[in-house]
């Protein structure tokens, strides 16, 4: 089972549009409505490939209750943290050309009997887990240390624990040592303060997250694929994409395609890939299910093409 834990959770409105016109009246070509959310897109991607996997996140108002049905509905099961503030809602935007524009608003603040429960509810729950994701951003009332002490009290209970989320949370939850971390691109070059432009540079930088604690670092690097870095060697992972739809939740379809796979080693890694090839496929934050997958498509190698030159550099 894997165990999702998502602070700030969300209800998404995704729209295609043609292109964006500031000003303008713009007519939608689809919509969808989600239940959104880092960890939440995890427990999404897990339930499409047939695994059990239980959701923790803080649910308030409507929006909140609609994110608990609509995860009911794709077989997840939900461990609700009950909040007096609603969850929030955020809009995607994806243009015909493949750019994506996303409104996040900022969530209700937990109070500190909230804070205490969530807590409570992760531990409750994590004695069954194989692993346990925690991701995304922190709600208003957290401090920047919520995620080092999840990581503590995760392998207190001998629980093997992913991170994905960034700055200063991501920081102070590298000196408890998680057992992997999953930045992306613009994240990893926040973590170590300096730009990337090259996968070399961003193998780089996997390595110096891994000297500040992470086991392990598995990068995603946008279009150009994804790297990882442990302590049995480092290997980069590519695969061919016709035409990408949307990339809303493609970095959580990564993220659940590694630990399905076992969450170590050049396997897991090309799950990832092919996970993450699969969601830019599909519309909106649609999970990828083992149909949609093209293992064929996928490239993992030990020689890194270090000189190779990111098609967004990261300044």
């Amino acid at each position: 089972m894997i165990l999702t834990v998502t602070p700030n959770p969300s209800l998404d409105r995704s729209y295609e549009v043609p292109a964006l016109e500031r000003g303008e009246v713009i007519r939608a070509a689809g919509e969808r409505m989600d239940p959104g959310g880092k960890g939440v897109n995890v427990s999404r991607a897990v339930a499409a490939a047939g695994r059990r996997t239980v959701a923790v996140l803080p649910l308030g108002g409507a929006p909140g209750a609609l994110v608990a049905e609509l995860l009911d509905a794709q077989g997840i099961e939900v461990a609700p943290v009950p909040v007096a503030g609603a969850t929030r809602s955020n809009i995607a935007l994806a243009e015909a050309d493949g750019v994506l524009t996303k409104i996040n608003a900022p969530g209700p603040e937990l109070s500190q009997a909230e804070q205490e429960l969530l807590l409570d509810t992760v531990r409750s729950h994590s004695r069954d887990a194989d692993w346990i994701a925690c991701c995304g951003s922190l709600p208003r009332g957290l401090a920047p240390s919520w995620y080092a002490d999840v990581v503590t009290r995760a392998h207190a209970g001998g629980a093997r624990i992913a991170l994905d989320t960034s700055g200063r949370a991501l920081l102070e939850a590298l000196r408890a040592r998680p057992d992997v971390v999953k930045p992306n691109a613009e994240e990893l070059a926040e973590a170590v303060g300096r730009p990337l432009t090259t996968v070399g540079d961003a193998l780089k930088a996997a390595e110096e997250l891994r000297s500040m604690g992470a086991r392990a670092v598995l990068a995603s690097l946008g279009a150009d694929g994804q790297l990882l870095v442990s302590d049995t060697g480092a290997w980069f992972g590519s695969a061919r994409v016709s035409a990408v739809r949307s990339n809303v939740g493609a970095g959580d379809a990564s993220l659940a395609g590694f630990l399905i796979a076992g969450g170590t080693g050049p396997e897991a890694l090309a799950s990832a890939v092919a996970h993450g090839a699969a969601a830019v496929r599909l519309p909106g934050s649609v999970m990828p299910t083992p149909a949609d997958l093209d293992p064929a498509a996928v490239t993992v190698t030990a020689d890194i093409p270090l000189d190779r030159e990111l098609t967004e550099p990261v300044s």
